[in-house]
């Protein structure tokens, strides 16, 4: 992602750091807008109305964060890179596993998928506190969204003493299976 500029004030070297960086977190986030509309569709059961409807609006912020993400890497003199080939190429996680399931057994799989793009995120936002804090704020900004669309995911799966129904899954399968 070598550049012929940068934004005045950093050079080079740290402008290629925050490119590859920037770009992993918009590799990651288009793929959770693709999983997010993803669960969408394959959602059924009693709760499916109230979970169909509130990840649209999920899917619609987490779009505006790729946008924002991409635009931050062309502004650095980066070429920001968003095609489906290679997303799949070189994300680092597999692809989310559940078809047609419960809202529920969704949930606690997307619960594993908003933990991954959060603790990405967070470690991005340490990453930038040396390198730009511009780039930092922007990623601070998503992070409390994403935690929030954690939160909204987690109400539907936590008991009353708080736990999580599915707790200590470490994959989206695992996670399903607990509850399902």
């Amino acid at each position: 992602m070598a550049s012929r500029y940068t934004v005045p004030g950093m050079d080079e070297a740290a402008a290629e750091q925050v490119r590859e960086t920037l770009q992993h977190r918009l590799t990651s986030l288009l793929d959770l807008q693709l999983t997010l509309k993803h669960v969408h569709w394959n959602v059924v059961g009693p709760t499916f109305i109230g979970v169909h409807e509130m990840l649209d609006p999920q899917v619609d912020a987490v779009r505006l964060m790729t946008d924002n993400i991409a635009e931050r890497i062309a502004t650095m003199g980066g070429q920001p890179i968003g095609t489906p080939g290679h997303v799949a190429k070189t994300r680092g996680w597999d692809d989310y596993s559940l078809l047609r399931a419960t809202t529920i057994e969704h949930l606690a799989a997307l619960d594993i998928v908003y933990s991954g793009v959060i603790t990405d995120h967070r470690a991005a936002i340490a990453d930038f506190d040396e390198l730009d804090l511009v780039s930092q704020d922007i990623v601070i900004a998503q992070t409390e969204q994403l935690e929030m669309f954690q939160w909204f995911v987690r109400a539907h799966l936590e008991d009353a003493s708080g736990r999580l129904r599915h707790g200590g899954a470490a994959t989206e399968q695992a996670a399903a299976d607990a509850v399902g």
